[in-house]
């Protein structure tokens, strides 16, 4: 069972960025979709970024032209780069493989990203 660790998150005003980073316990390479996705306060969980393992890339239309995902299989890590950071974005971010409306494996601890104005 992969075993997944978010972090990289923390306080940012508008406009800022930061880079959050997805550790996994064993080799990705076979997770054909890996994913990122948020959960704000009182919201459900929303993906909002995924990438295959051909490198092709997917975003929700609220993070398109401001998030960029990639991975790095090699070294069993998948990041967000986010910039221009809007207080809406705030939320946990959990990194996952999709599976229906939910993720493949058990969730990890994700990790905070707050927004102020």
């Amino acid at each position: 069972q992969v075993q997944l660790v978010e972090s990289g998150g923390g306080l940012v005003q508008a406009g800022g960025s930061l880079r959050l980073s997805c550790a996994a316990s064993t080799n990705i390479f076979s997770i054909i979709i890996m994913g990122w996705y948020r959960q704000a306060p009182g919201n459900q969980r929303e993906l909002v970024a995924h990438i295959t393992n051909a490198g092709a890339t997917g975003y929700a239309d609220s993070v398109k032209g401001r998030f960029t995902i990639s991975r790095d299989n090699a070294k069993k890590m998948v990041y967000l780069q986010m910039k221009g950071l809007k207080p809406e974005d705030t939320a946990v971010y959990y990194c996952n493989a999709p599976l229906s409306d939910s993720g493949r494996f058990p969730w990890g601890p994700g990790t905070q990203v707050t927004v102020s104005s």
